[in-house]
C-alpha cells in the first residue's frame, strides 16, 4: 500500500461511486447538468479506476515526489491551499492550483483557456519543468510502460500496452468523476429546497446588488470566460502568453466560486489570502490595471451585507 493510500482511496471512491450511478443521477428527469464524454474516450469505471491510480502516483513526476494529488488534494476541494504549488526539486508552480470539482463541465482548461480537452490538459503539468518536470511526455510513458501493473491494466482496459493514449484518457476519465451537486445552494437551486435565510439574502446581494453573476452565474459560478479582474503584479501576461495580443494581457479564465470557502488563497497567483480581502479588492473597484474588465465597479458593503455574503459562500460548500 502506498503511503496515505487508505485516505486517498476513501476520498476518491466517493466520486467514483457517484459516477457509477450516472444512470440515476443524470436520468431524463434529473435536474443536474449532464457531463459530456468525448467520443474517443467513453466512460468506464475500469478506465476511471486506472486514472485514479495514476492521479495519486508520485512516479508521474521526474523525481518521484509529485503526483496530481499533490496540488489537487481531495480533502481540500482538490486544491492545495498554497499560493503556488510545490513542484519537483523544490520548485514552485507559476499559478495557484484551481479546484477540479465539476471539471467535467468546463469547455476549456488552464488559466489562459487554450487547452480544449481534459485529455490534452493532462500533458501540461507533466511537461512543466516547475511542476512534474518532464521535457518530453515520452520519457514518462517509457517509465510507466516498464511498470508491470500499469502495462497489464492498460491491456485490460484499453486493449493496448501503456502509452500516451492510455495515460491521458485514463486521467481524464477519472477527473470527469469529480462531480458534486450536494451543496445547500444546489438543493435550493436544483431541487427547490429552502435555503438558509441569511444565505439567500447573500445570494440576492451577490446577484442583484453587486451583479457578480455577470462573471459567476449559477450553477457553475463561472461563465468560463477569459477576462482580467486587474489583479496581479503585471508580470504574468495571462492569455497574452498564448495570443501575443496586447488586449489579452492580464486576462485569465474566470474561476468557479464553488467551495470558495475551502479554496484559499485566491487569484491566479494566490496573492489574496481571505474572502474578506477579495471583497475589499472588488469594493475599491479592482486595481485599474491594463485591460481590467469594465464590469468591475466599486461598491460599499455594510457589516450585515458582508455577513450575508459569507453565509451564501458557505452554502456553496460540498461534502
Amino acid at each position: 500500500m502506498r503511503k496515505g493510500e487508505s485516505i486517498v482511496t476513501s476520498s476518491a471512491t466517493r466520486f467514483l461511486l457517484l459516477q457509477v450511478g450516472l444512470v440515476t443521477l443524470f436520468s431524463c428527469s434529473s435536474p443536474y447538468p449532464e457531463p459530456i464524454h468525448p467520443e474517443d474516450n467513453p466512460f468506464s469505471i475500469e478506465k476511471a479506476e486506472l486514472g485514479e491510480k495514476l492521479f495519486f502516483d508520485p512516479r508521474l513526476s521526474i523525481d518521484n515526489t509529485v503526483s496530481c494529488a499533490t496540488c489537487h488534494v481531495p480533502e481540500r476541494a482538490f486544491t492545495d491551499n498554497l499560493p503556488l504549488s510545490n513542484g519537483v526539486y523544490g520548485r514552485k508552480s507559476l499559478r495557484n492550483a484551481p479546484s477540479l470539482i465539476n471539471v467535467a463541465y468546463q469547455p476549456h482548461f488552464m488559466f489562459e483557456g487554450e487547452i480544449k480537452t481534459l485529455e490534452m490538459q493532462a500533458v501540461v503539468p507533466i511537461t512543466d519543468l516547475n511542476e512534474m518536470g518532464y521535457e518530453k511526455i515520452g520519457e514518462l510513458v517509457q517509465k510507466l510502460h516498464s511498470i508491470d501493473e500499469y502495462n497489464e491494466l492498460a491491456k485490460q482496459v484499453f486493449d493496448r500496452e501503456f502509452d500516451v493514449w492510455v495515460l491521458t484518457r485514463a486521467l481524464a476519465a477519472y477527473e470527469r468523476t469529480l462531480i458534486v451537486w450536494n451543496s445547500p445552494f444546489d438543493d435550493y437551486y436544483f431541487l427547490g429546497k429552502e435555503l438558509d435565510k441569511q444565505a439567500l439574502k447573500g445570494y440576492r446581494i451577490f446577484d442583484e446588488q453587486l451583479h457578480c453573476t455577470d462573471c459567476h452565474p449559477a450553477p457553475f459560478f463561472t461563465s468560463f470566460e477569459i477576462k482580467s479582474n486587474g489583479s496581479g503584479n503585471g508580470r504574468d501576461g495571462g492569455r497574452y502568453r498564448i495570443t501575443a495580443d496586447s488586449t489579452d494581457f492580464g486576462k485569465f479564465k474566470i474561476p468557479s466560486l464553488r467551495n470558495v470557502t475551502k479554496t484559499y488563497p485566491y487569484m491566479h497567483d494566490g496573492s489574496v489570502q481571505t474572502i474578506d480581502e477579495v471583497l475589499d479588492y472588488y469594493a475599491k473597484g479592482g486595481s485599474g490595471n491594463l485591460n481590467q474588465s469594465e464590469e468591475i465597479k466599486s461598491f460599499t458593503l455594510s457589516d450585515e451585507e458582508r455577513e450575508a455574503l459569507h453565509a451564501f459562500f458557505r452554502s456553496l460548500e460540498t461534502n
